[in-house]
């Protein structure tokens, strides 16, 4: 599937460059270009990929300091320099775009929603954003800021394929060790679902296409991606029981988004050397995934790569009903109120949170 990254903020900056540096040296051929934008100048420094400065006239290149208000207003308010920037980057080539951003600071927070809905006005490809939700342990103002904004970009974007950060992080990592990881196990799982499709070695019996992706997440609202992966056998008729339980494993133990299981669609990609993956093997994943979520529009196809491995890709669309996602945004309004700033809202059933705009 062939997209064009933005990352918005420090947090979706560093993820971007991530994607695009690990399609590189995978030579997927995903990634068709990405850029950086934030209002702080020192967070554009460390990276790679071109990157565009924001809001200096209004706060001088320092960043917003988690005010995601501020955030919004920047980026409405200098969004045609924003496309000016994109020109020649979004091609005809491009199926999608792609625009990451934590949703817990400031620039990305504020930003991802406002770019959301213009590139959707501008562009006639899916438009979805990448967001990544605060730990339990980042703060009040976080848990605030991210409640207000993934109310606002999920409406907004095509889909919001959303990032617990305390689904991948080990406990005893230190935070900075802690993002470091979850940006390499973004990079490592949504590098693979937007390779899908692409140009690899090999010749699968039933190859995933970037339409599938796409159907999977027309539902709209928030998505969620589960991994899983182990050693297989040369002989993909001895790799049956090892396909289903690397799919068991990629959606209850493995998502972005932990007990995330009921979705309205859902995805299965097993990915491997073809005359490892057994065709018995994907189909009885594919119907345990179907009963699990409860979806009956379940689809499942191959990736083939030159490895010993096998690895189950499970892609959810439509999870905002979940368990996990309204235990966030409690927690959010929780948080809200302790930044003595009460909200108004009916959406994801709370009351304390009110839209970004």
């Amino acid at each position: 599937m062939k997209v064009v990254l933005i990352g918005l903020g420090q947090a979706g900056g560093k993820i971007a460059q991530a994607l695009a540096t690990h399609d590189y040296e995978q030579e997927f051929g995903a990634v068709q270009d990405a850029m950086a934008i934030n209002t702080a100048r020192a967070d554009l420094q460390s990276l790679d990929i071109d990157t565009m400065l924001i809001g200096q006239d209004r706060v001088k290149g320092h960043g917003v300091g988690g005010d995601n208000e501020l955030g919004a207003e920047i980026m409405q308010a200098e969004s045609e320099e924003v496309f000016d920037g994109l020109d020649g980057r979004v091609t005809s080539r491009a199926e999608a775009l792609v625009v990451v951003a934590g949703l817990g600071g400031g620039t990305g927070s504020g930003g991802a929603p406002v770019l959301a809905k213009e590139l959707k006005r501008i562009y006639d490809v899916p438009v979805y954003v990448l967001g990544v939700l605060p730990g339990r342990g980042e703060g009040a103002i976080y848990q605030a800021n991210a409640g207000r904004s993934l109310k606002t970009v999920a409406r907004e974007a095509d889909a919001t394929l959303l990032i617990d950060n305390d689904a991948w992080k080990s406990s005893e990592e230190s935070i900075g060790e802690g993002f470091e990881t979850i940006n390499d196990q973004i990079a490592q799982r949504v590098g693979l679902l937007l390779a899908s499709g692409e140009a690899v070695e090999g010749v699968g019996e039933s190859v995933v296409d970037s339409s599938e992706i796409i159907n999977t997440l027309n539902p709209g609202g928030i998505a969620a991606v589960g991994y899983a992966s182990a050693e297989a056998s040369t002989d993909g008729s001895d790799n049956v029981n090892t396909i289903t339980s690397l799919a068991r494993k990629a959606l209850l133990t493995g998502t972005s988004l932990p007990n995330a299981v009921k979705a309205e669609t859902a995805l299965l990609v097993i990915a491997g050397e073809p005359s490892r993956i057994s065709r018995k093997g994907v189909e009885r994943a594919r119907r345990w995934v179907e009963d699990e979520t409860g979806s009956l529009e379940v689809r499942g196809g191959d990736f083939p790569l030159e490895t010993d491995r096998l690895a189950a890709l499970v892609l959810l669309g439509g999870v905002e009903r979940s368990q996990r996602v309204q235990e966030f945004m409690d927690r959010a309004a929780e948080a809200a109120k302790e930044a003595e700033k009460p909200r108004e809202t009916t959406d994801f059933r709370n009351e304390e949170l009110e839209d970004l705009f």
